[in-house]
C-alpha cells in the first residue's frame, strides 16, 4: 500500500474524533485533495471521508457495547456533533438506531 495512504489511515485511526477534512489530510502527505482522494480510493476502495466515517461508526459500536456512556456522549467522543446525522449514519451502517442497537446486543446476566 502506498506510504501516503498508510499515513492518512494512521492519522484518521489515531485521531478519528478530530475534525478532519480532505484538505488537512492532503496537506499531511503533500498532495492535492483530488490526488489524495483518487489515490486513497484506488488503494482502499473508499474515500478518506468514507474511511473516517467507518472508523467513527466502528468506535461508536464498540462504545455502545462496552460502556454505559449515553448515546450523546458516544457521539461526541467519536467526533460527531449532529445527533440526527449520527443516528442516521449509525442506522445506515448497523440497521438500528444506536440505543436500540445497544439494547438488542446486550445480553442479560447469567442467573443461577
Amino acid at each position: 500500500m502506498d506510504r501516503r495512504v498508510q499515513i492518512v489511515r494512521a492519522a484518521i485511526e489515531a485521531d478519528f474524533h478530530r475534525a478532519w477534512d480532505n484538505e488537512k489530510l492532503a496537506r499531511l502527505v503533500n498532495l492535492s485533495t483530488s490526488r489524495l482522494r483518487h489515490l486513497f480510493k484506488a488503494e482502499t476502495g473508499s474515500t478518506p471521508a468514507q474511511y473516517l466515517k467507518s472508523v467513527r461508526m466502528r468506535e461508536a459500536q464498540r462504545l455502545l457495547l462496552t460502556t454505559f456512556l449515553s448515546v450523546k456522549e458516544i457521539m461526541n467522543r467519536v467526533g460527531i456533533a449532529d445527533e440526527s446525522y449520527f443516528g442516521r449514519e449509525f442506522r445506515k451502517t448497523y440497521g438500528l438506531a444506536p440505543s436500540k442497537y445497544r439494547s438488542s446486543r446486550r445480553t442479560a446476566p447469567d442467573v443461577e
